[in-house]
């Protein structure tokens, strides 16, 4: 069973030009994270959690050091091929489920699988066995607008997950939530990441949620540091 890491970041550094000032949110940041593996970080507003995410997944270059995902380095893939591993291999969950309100929850959650190109109605099949995953397989017909604020989110996880990506990258995903549907969401993300073999990411200001991962980390000053 291989046992290499999904996740491995060296040296990474992200600096930000504000006016006068450079801001430098990420100094040397160390990470790796094997299969079925979650890592919570926790930090004070504005410490660079949701950038430290953001340049995990490919959506924001880093200014130094180097960052794998499956064998594989942002740096050296094309803009091009940085979609396409990142659709392949990474999944996304934000606090605001960003679902597209025309159309249906089923429709959301192949949405992932379209842009693959799979074929729409092994996707809407992909979708449906999702959904009834996290709980809203009566619900798949239903439009974003008519789901409770849980049922939305829990939809937008269905679509992260839909690809059965290596690694899961969780932005304050229970943030909107009641507390039953925060526990929900939790159980549900622990629960796929050891199933499908994934790893997890997750950025909260909840102490109490991140204990529920394997390791706490907190981020100060640009660096990931033990709780």
């Amino acid at each position: 069973m291989n046992d290499e890491p999904v996740l491995r970041a060296s040296g990474v550094h992200k600096r930000y030009e504000g006016g006068p000032q450079t801001v430098e949110v990420l100094a040397g940041v160390e990470l790796e994270l094997r299969p079925q593996r979650t890592l919570a970080v926790v930090g004070a507003s504005g410490s660079g959690k949701s950038t430290l995410l953001h340049v995990l997944g490919g959506l924001e270059q880093a200014d130094a050091g180097r960052i794998e995902v499956c064998g594989s380095a942002w740096s050296a893939l094309s803009p091009a091929a940085q979609g396409a591993w990142r659709n392949h291999h990474v999944g996304f969950v934000y606090q605001f489920h960003h679902l597209l309100p025309e159309f249906s929850a089923l429709d959301n959650v192949a949405m992932p699988l379209r842009i693959r190109r799979a074929a729409g109605a092994d996707a809407r099949r992909a979708a449906a066995a999702m959904l009834d995953q996290v709980g809203l397989g009566a619900r798949a017909a239903h439009r974003p607008g008519e789901l409770s604020g849980g049922e939305r989110q829990r939809v937008a996880l269905a679509r992260a997950l839909v690809t059965r990506p290596n690694l899961l990258l969780a932005d304050e995903p229970t943030g909107n939530l009641d507390a039953d549907n925060a526990e929900r969401m939790v159980a549900l993300l622990l629960q796929v990441v050891r199933e499908q073999r994934g790893a997890l990411v997750l950025v909260t200001h909840d102490r109490e949620l991140a204990r529920r991962c394997d390791t706490q980390l907190l981020l100060a000053k640009g660096r990931l540091q033990p709780i």
